[in-house]
């Protein structure tokens, strides 16, 4: 394994932590509906979990409504019964053969709540970027003495793995501050 084969990999494991963390951020709720707040729940139907998107179409009509509409009518309690499980402080109404979600309006201390919830979600997919870096560096330690590799190379691609490490814990930051943002819109 080359040095630059172990940086690929180590970019790769942090672009995927970053896509992971912006996964993360789509399931905090703001003040306006999205659909990515409820597509991944899981509800038991049929004898095993499926996820919301899975079993339903989901619609937002208005900014601060959704509209989950299951393709079968069966799954329309368990969807329910997942939703409120879910804990997201929203009650889900049952319309004939479909569900409306309405969003009230987030109180400040609410949004606190969920800044620091994605302050803390960042702050973990920091961590796991830094983890993959030093299981780039101990490789780079453990190749640099069984191939030959010159000091100066074992250098500069530390020093590149510090760049890519920079620059996506950048990108997890810039991240945090659109959802921040996001979150304290009123």
């Amino acid at each position: 394994m080359t040095l630059d084969d172990i940086l690929l990999e180590a970019e790769e494991k942090m672009l995927k932590t970053e896509q992971a963390v912006a996964n993360e951020f789509a399931g905090v709720r703001t003040g306006k509906a999205s659909a990515s707040l409820v597509e991944n729940i899981q509800a038991e139907v049929y004898g095993s979990m499926m996820r919301i998107r899975e079993l339903a179409n989901i619609t937002t009509p208005e900014p601060r409504m959704l509209v989950i509409q299951p393709w079968d009518a069966t799954a329309l309690q368990p969807i329910e019964k997942a939703i409120q499980k879910a804990n997201l402080g929203l009650s889900p109404v049952v319309q004939g053969k479909l569900l409306r979600l309405a969003f009230p309006e987030l109180s400040t201390e609410r949004r606190q709540e969920f800044v620091k919830l994605i302050k803390k979600m960042a702050e973990d997919g920091r961590v796991a970027i830094r983890h993959h870096r030093r299981e780039a560096m101990d490789l780079f330690k453990k190749h640099a003495h069984d191939s030959g590799i010159t000091e100066d190379e074992k250098k500069q691609a530390e020093k590149d793995l510090q760049k890519l490490t920079d620059d996506y814990i950048g990108k997890i930051d810039a991240h945090v501050v659109h959802k921040e943002k996001e979150i304290m819109t009123v």
